[in-house]
């Protein structure tokens, strides 16, 4: 009466004490005979010790024999409360006998343990979670019996299960290792996630998890892809049922939930049979043999309906006349997989090992209210390797015919067994869902190139962004009354052989101009009289035979004509070969435009006597003004009322006003003067 959870597969398995993981009742006793294949060893791990050893392990204890029955030998008896044994306790034979005696105490859980033969050396227990490993990858072998209802997971395939879940059972769960048999599973270690969703899979419950600071995933052959029930890759004629549920509703409408309505995830009603009782069936055509590993079920999914299977069992076929009932590896009975709790619920079952069959049938056991359900098949195609094509050399004759004959039958023989795959089961490759699979060649150039082929693109737009900004920056730089800043160099160059020199000693001093000079220069129309506001100008060059340099000034050219102004162009003159010099570009801090004033006295009254007023010509008599920078300040004469004289700047060709032989200009500013002028 002392035996607790025990499952004992031929491989392996898992036993526990009575009420494990409380505290074990008094006085009880129980035995274990484990067997194992002849020849082979069996291994005993314990995944929680806890018995009590307040009397020397004298009434309470676990003892453990090689063999079973009379000739059994001890092999040791243990107690202890919290006993750490972390190796295997080995038998000498393939049988064991393992005694749970418990005596009189107030505490101790008892104890769980998992065996298995000695060639699994990487054997756990049921208790094993993630987070008992350091390692990012686990393979680990899971013995039998790991369905406990006293062991929790959290989480699903395939976004994974919290680290806290029991290994073995989460693999149960995601379908991996089969309950009854136990396997091997291989385990990828990740970050975790927020949330983890619960869902019912192979009689197991998983629950909702909460964040975690990892997750496990399995790796697996991979064959858990859809079949087509869902996707309608499967054709309605290839889904048939034992009976079909006809009936009225309340406006007198027939309503036929159909064999084809039972597609996972479909809005509307399910398939029903029109009799519930445990002969009928749904069967699926899947047209040819594939490899199926599971099945996933749901109700009505229509609330007003309350119908769906809580257990099936499963059959299949190759040609729909002779049926296979399904059974696990090594068990006689029938397996029955347990269904749906709701309505809604999807559930799902792998089949350990897979089902290879083109026909495939549900046989509903046990339902609520009606049979009812959707379903989807999980699994992949399942394709045969072919033998390679023989070719037979001509063979020489041979006298001796039987041996000929013989050599050939057993050629035959052979080509005939190694052709004969279909009816061979081989292990799939183990791929790992969870991890990236490893990258081509093509796809490692293409890592290369494309980063490559970027840069590349990136680096031309900048350059064509440069150019154009470039470009917008020097245009706006060759202001409209300036000249380019290529042009400027050389502009003055050329100017500077045409002015005359500088004079050290006169900074100021006028160059004089022979009468002959000016009678060869056009007459020009001179304005009467100039009057502007004091403002400083730069002082005008004068220049002679340039031929360069009409297109641009930095005088600002009228803009408008207004009354009792000068409509007089001075600056061109039509003589091609004389050019009137210009003032020298104005610095930035300066005023943006030279611009002279003109105004045509001729309509309005005389200045007043005695009041002076300013012209950019030097009248006779004045000192020329010191240069300030490179600005003048403007020149100022008297009118021709107050002044005896006046000389003006004439052009070439025509005198000017006065009557003096010689007429004063103003020294073309920065331009060195002879040393043998003066002033007059």
């Amino acid at each position: 009466d002392g035996c607790g959870h025990t499952v004992l597969g031929p491989e392996s398995g898992t036993l526990a004490s009575i009420n494990y993981p409380q505290t074990s009742p008094n006085s009880t006793v129980c035995e274990w005979e484990i067997r194992v294949k002849p020849g082979q060893r069996v291994q005993l791990k314990f995944g929680d010790f806890d018995i009590d050893d307040s009397d020397s392990c004298h009434s309470s204890y676990l003892r453990v024999h090689n063999g079973i029955g009379p000739s059994r030998t001890e092999i040791g008896k243990y107690c202890g409360f919290g006993l750490q044994m972390d190796g295997f306790i080995t038998s000498k034979s393939h049988e064991v006998t393992v005694q749970f005696m418990s005596g009189t105490h107030t505490a101790g859980r008892g104890f769980l343990a998992a065996y298995s033969t000695t060639d699994k050396s990487d054997l756990i227990t049921c208790l094993d979670n993630a987070s008992h490993f350091s390692e990012p990858e686990l393979n680990k072998y899971c013995p039998a019996g790991c369905v406990i209802p006293f062991a929790d997971i959290s989480g699903t395939i395939p976004h994974g299960y919290r680290d806290s879940s029991s290994l073995c059972m989460a693999g149960i769960h995601a379908g991996v290792v089969s309950n009854t048999l136990g396997g091997q599973i291989n385990v990828v270690i990740s970050k975790g996630i927020p949330y983890y969703e619960g869902s019912l899979a192979n009689n197991v419950t998983s629950k909702v998890g909460s964040l975690s600071a990892s997750l496990f995933t399995f790796k697996t052959s991979g064959c858990y892809g859809t079949l087509g029930m869902e996707s309608g890759v499967i054709s309605d004629s290839q889904i048939t049922a034992s009976s079909i549920l006809e009936w009225p509703d309340q406006t007198g409408q027939v309503k036929i939930w159909k064999p084809e309505n039972a597609r996972l995830k479909r809005v509307g009603p399910p398939w029903a049979a029109f009799i519930s009782d445990e002969h009928q069936w749904l069967q699926i055509d899947l047209n040819k043999e594939k490899r199926i590993t599971g099945i996933v079920t749901t109700g009505s999914t229509l609330a007003e309906h309350h119908y769906y299977v809580s257990a099936y069992k499963i059959l299949y076929s190759d040609d729909a006349q002779k049926w296979t009932v399904y059974k696990e590896s090594g068990m006689d009975k029938d397996k029955i997989f347990q269904g749906n709790t709701d309505l809604y619920q999807e559930v799902r079952n792998n089949f350990i090992p897979p089902i290879l069959a083109r026909f495939f049938r549900i046989n509903p056991l046990q339902w609520h209210q009606k049979i009812a359900m959707k379903v989807e098949l999980l699994g992949c195609q399942f394709s045969i390797g072919r033998a390679p094509k023989i070719t037979m050399p001509p063979s020489p004759p041979l006298k001796n015919v039987d041996k000929n004959d013989d050599f050939s039958d057993d050629f035959l023989h052979s080509v005939k067994t190694l052709l004969q795959t279909d009816k061979t089961t081989f292990t799939p490759e183990i791929k790992n869902t969870t991890v990236t699979p490893s990258v081509t060649k093509d796809v490692a150039l293409a890592a290369v190139l494309v980063p490559v082929l970027v840069m590349v693109f990136t680096t031309l737009i900048l350059v064509l962004v440069c150019a154009w900004h470039w470009r917008n920056r020097k245009k706006k730089t060759e202001g409209t009354y300036d000249l380019p800043y290529w042009d400027r160099a050389g502009w003055w160059k050329g100017m500077k052989q045409f002015l005359p020199t500088k004079s050290a000693e006169h900074e100021e001093t006028p160059v004089r101009y022979s009468s002959n000079e000016i009678s060869h220069l056009r007459p020009r129309e001179v304005p009467t009289m100039l009057q502007t506001e004091s403002a400083e100008y730069a002082q005008p060059l004068v220049g002679g035979m340039v031929s360069t340099l009409h297109q641009r000034s930095t005088f600002k050219p009228e803009e408008g004509k207004e009354a009792s102004y000068a409509d007089l162009d001075p600056y061109n003159s039509p003589i091609q070969e004389v050019y009137h010099a210009y003032a020298e570009p104005l610095p930035i801090t300066g005023p943006e435009y030279a611009t002279p004033i003109i105004m045509d006295m001729s309509s309005h009254p005389s200045t007043p006597l005695g009041v002076p007023s300013t012209s950019t010509f030097k009248a006779a008599g004045n000192q020329a003004p010191p240069l300030v920078g490179t600005y003048n300040k403007l020149l100022s004469r008297t009118d021709s009322t107050s002044s005896a004289q006046a000389l003006y700047d004439t052009p070439k060709g025509q005198l000017g006003p006065g009557t003096a032989n010689e007429l004063v200009y103003q020294v073309p500013q920065s331009v060195a003067q002879p040393s043998g002028s003066k002033n007059e």
